[in-house]
């Protein structure tokens, strides 16, 4: 008898448009956007909240005041994201760029996200010392999700992709720099399951990452060139 495998589930994890939410705090009007995906999803991310590799059933990614100072943005994000039905695991970024207008990139199945201040920017590999401790919130957020599941390494690779993908984009937009001193990135991939490939890579070159890469420098490049 022959064994019939269930197709790869890549339709249902394209990544839809985030839900907008507004918030009064500190005095100001503040915006946030989430993602609520569910079960069966995997995030590496740099995340304040959340980071790491793991399950993960919701993103936020939450505008903040310029002057912010609380020591708990961990619990911050998460009471967010609960206040508005969110439930389970999630992961959390925080920027002082307005939320509102963010800019999305799509190719062949994968989907970014991507949120952009660039007031402070630079190359990552400068003379001196870094600061030790929370930096100011900020500023570069990208939030991407590959419809398939990813290996741990083929994770960190994405990663990888997804950094060389906002670079490129940056110097193209005329920017010279690598980055701002905050950036924060999340992937999103399905959970690798019995009967169903996981891949192995996602380098620039790869069927995933080549994908990936394409969607990021899309959204990177329009957020950092509107008006």
């Amino acid at each position: 008898m022959t064994a019939v495998l269930p197709p790869p589930r890549t339709t249902t994890r394209t990544l839809a448009h985030p839900r907008l939410l507004v918030r009064e705090e500190d005095g100001e009007r503040l915006h946030a956007l989430l993602w609520t995906m569910g079960p069966g999803r995997r995030t590496i991310s740099s995340s304040v909240l959340g980071g790491g590799i793991g399950e993960r059933t919701w993103v936020v990614n939450a505008q903040v005041s310029h002057g912010y100072r609380r020591t708990d943005p961990d619990r911050h994000l998460a009471g967010l994201a609960a206040g508005c039905g969110a439930e389970g695991p999630g992961a959390g970024l925080m920027t002082a760029a307005d939320v509102s207008v963010y800019a999305h990139g799509h190719d062949e199945g994968v989907d970014a996200f991507v949120t952009a201040g660039i007031e402070v920017r630079g190359w990552a590999a400068v003379p001196g010392v870094g600061p030790d401790g929370p930096q100011a919130p900020g500023t570069i957020n990208i939030v991407a999700a590959v419809p398939v599941p990813l290996s741990d390494a083929a994770l960190v690779n994405a990663v990888a992709t997804v950094t060389e993908a906002k670079v490129q984009a940056l110097v193209e937009a005329g920017h010279d720099c690598s980055g701002t001193p905050t950036d924060a990135v999340c992937v999103m991939a399905g959970t690798p399951v019995p009967g169903e490939e996981t891949y192995a890579f996602a380098g620039p070159r790869s069927l995933w990452g080549a994908r990936l890469a394409r969607a990021v420098h899309r959204a990177v490049l329009t957020a950092v060139t509107a008006p």
